[in-house]
């Protein structure tokens, strides 16, 4: 919504001023234009943020320019980043956070692309772009020891392990126990539905990259999912586009649970908050993963390949583990923080959503249109008519405002985090 309000204003300026161009005489015009640069500048553009260090050249090392475009919330990176710069102080290093369609599209739309490097947990949109011809290949030893399951070609590298979890507050314990599953969940719903009615909380998959890419992943996994779908419908669940909104709503009290939330957020959260848990499902646990590509055409490609060599270092994986929430993919770490912990403590449980070409075919439009039909329909199968009182046809009473209701048009999928 900010950033939507900062780019309105900008249109607004740019329109105001082709009004003077029109009227003004010149030395009218030139006073007043000058005005008007003085204004657009300062208006506020909040759909991106900016994280910059700057490098110094060394008698060995010359200046080298970065630029990073991540969808990766700037706390979330910021460890990496300044360790990076720490051991590379001749890189000036720009990070722009981005939500994951606005990376997309920026880049898609850019004649000349300023970014070196692209970071994304919208897979199937990445994985687009390098199968489309627009990542540069990596090679060297880091790059072909990464694990294959982690990788495509030596272009496509996955370089976090983030669970797909569930966050409740300890009120929804107390009074009708916590959900460990997606079974159990289903069974609460079911039970306590009614006593539960506009407190869950989940992706709108029409509305967000990460939820519409859970819902593919869930729907193929789960004979239930469509179950699960309907329940939450039926205790009106109110349906978010981002894992940050639904934690915040968590933290006030809005919400005593939250489904689908990234893990990696969550983490940081919950940790805080003594009011708040989160559970990795026993039965199942989705796995997203940050994609990181080097486009073909990148300004500094010397520089984008010593900051991808980076992060698929065990010393940057280690720094990802120990000091972020993000998960290190690296096979030789273990403990806290790593894919093998993970896998050792949940085994079987946890399934990663593929890096394969299988991601293509979430993008097929005929296929997304289908499934968030079918999504929707199930969603409102046990939500009264307003007419009629049965079931079948109402949108959520809390979905009430034009932004959370799904979007069938699939135009305003919003950012995978």
């Amino acid at each position: 919504m900010n950033g939507m309000l900062g780019r309105t204003r900008h249109r607004e300026a740019e329109r105001l001023a082709t009004g003077v161009r029109e009227w003004a005489r010149p030395r009218v015009f030139s006073a007043l234009w000058v005005a008007i640069c003085l204004v657009v500048s300062t208006l506020p553009v909040q759909a991106e943020q900016t994280l910059r260090f700057s490098g110094s050249a060394t008698p060995t090392e010359p200046l080298e320019q970065l630029t990073v475009h991540g969808a990766l919330d700037i706390p979330q990176i910021r460890p990496l980043l300044e360790d990076f710069h720490h051991r590379h102080p001749f890189v000036t290093l720009t990070y722009r956070n981005l939500t994951t369609l606005e990376l997309n599209q920026r880049f898609l739309a850019a004649e000349t692309p300023s970014a070196d490097v692209l970071i994304s947990s919208a897979m199937p949109w990445q994985y687009r772009l390098a199968n489309d011809g627009h990542g540069q290949t990596l090679n060297g030893p880091l790059a072909d020891t990464w694990p294959e399951w982690a990788r495509w070609r030596h272009e496509l590298f996955a370089v976090t392990f983030e669970p797909i979890v569930m966050v409740y507050r300890q009120e929804l314990e107390e009074d009708f126990g916590a959900p460990q599953s997606h079974d159990a969940l289903l069974n609460l719903l079911e039970q306590h539905g009614d006593a539960l009615r506009g407190r869950v909380v989940t992706y709108d998959p029409a509305k967000s990259g990460a939820g519409y890419s859970y819902a593919v992943e869930e729907a193929r996994l789960s004979p239930r999912y469509w179950e699960l779908v309907a329940a939450l419908g039926s205790a009106d669940a109110v349906l978010e586009e981002t894992t940050g909104a639904m934690l915040k709503g968590l933290e006030e009290g809005k919400y005593w649970l939250g489904y689908n939330l990234l893990g990696s957020y969550a983490r940081d959260v919950v940790d805080a908050d003594p009011a708040l848990k989160m559970v990795i499902p026993k039965d199942y646990a989705l796995v997203t993963q940050r994609l990181v590509l080097i486009p073909t055409r990148a300004p500094h490609p010397t520089a984008a390949k010593r900051f991808v060599n980076y992060l698929l270092s065990e010393h940057g994986q280690r720094v990802l583990a120990e000091r972020t929430a993000l998960g290190a993919v690296h096979p030789a770490l273990e403990g806290p923080g790593t894919a093998n912990d993970l896998k050792s403590r949940l085994g079987e449980a946890l399934r990663p959503i593929r890096l394969s070409p299988a991601l293509l075919a979430t993008l097929d439009d005929l296929k997304r249109r289908a499934l968030l039909t079918r999504w929707q329909r199930e969603f409102r199968r046990w939500q009264p008519s307003p007419s009629s009182g049965k079931p079948g046809a109402a949108l959520p009473t809390s979905q009430t405002t034009s932004a959370s209701r799904p979007d069938m048009t699939g135009e305003n999928t919003s950012a995978a985090r």
